[in-house]
């Protein structure tokens, strides 16, 4: 009996080490960065400027990589507990030059700059299963220049907005190397562009805790009609990433 008491008080001991271990855990901030190469398509009606024709236009990955200037894209989150901060960040810049005549030519550049960022609760936590609900807002800014230098015009407009937005995102471990991420939101609502919708599925592998890789497709629309201007386009295509967890 004298050794059997010892045993119980070890146990207790560690399970009360295990339990304050992980309650540190939950109380502690954990962040992820990830920088991600998005390859997208580009589809929809764009009138840069007010009582300028509005152009429809279908480009590739490769066409638009044609016109590319430069692109950046990066996610990140941070998690305390069941709380969950994320934020996204896109940006692009395209030129174009077209003839109107002959020895008279038409230069354009846009440039696309938006910020999603949103905070929420994951309302489901199992070993397999992770559930996101979030709310916040989406921040645009586009930047449109229209030069014909033989013509001596020249025009530039620039548009900037904010959509609230609601958002999900669903995270399924099926190994302990492989899960899937699911990644939806809508906004808009009519406050800054009449709506706005994205998804977003990406497989991801565990080469360590620090660091996971990504494969997916991603998609992304906005529609509004305002001040003359009007930008109804749709962003497709699939994208790779590396996710550093600290």
């Amino acid at each position: 009996m004298a050794k059997f008491y010892p045993s119980i008080f070890a146990f207790i001991a560690l399970a009360v080490g295990s339990a304050t271990n992980a309650n540190a855990q939950e109380d502690t901030w954990r962040f992820q960065l990830t920088p991600y190469v998005w390859m997208a398509g580009l589809a929809g009606d764009v009138r840069p400027l007010e009582n300028s024709p509005t152009v429809s236009t279908s480009r590739s990955f490769s066409d638009v990589f044609d016109d590319l200037d430069g692109a950046f894209f990066l996610a990140g989150s941070a998690r305390r507990d069941r709380l969950v901060l994320f934020a996204d960040l896109t940006w692009a810049s395209l030129s174009h030059e077209s003839a109107l005549l002959p020895g008279m030519t038409a230069e354009g550049k846009l440039r696309q700059r938006s910020l999603t960022a949103a905070a929420g609760y994951q309302v489901i936590n199992t070993p397999s299963l992770h559930l996101d609900l979030l709310a916040g807002a989406r921040a645009w800014r586009i930047e449109a220049d229209v030069n014909v230098p033989a013509l001596g015009i020249s025009a530039s407009e620039t548009e900037h907005w904010v959509d609230p937005i609601l958002a999900a995102r669903l995270r399924s471990n099926w190994s302990p190397q492989w899960s899937t991420l699911v990644h939806a939101d809508v906004g808009g609502f009519g406050v800054g562009s009449d709506n706005t919708w994205q998804a977003m599925a990406t497989a991801n592998y565990q080469i360590s805790d620090a660091l996971h890789i990504s494969a997916g497709y991603r998609h992304l629309a906005v529609d509004r009609d305002e001040s003359g201007t009007r930008v109804d386009v749709s962003m497709s295509g699939p994208l790779l990433g590396a996710t550093l967890r600290f």
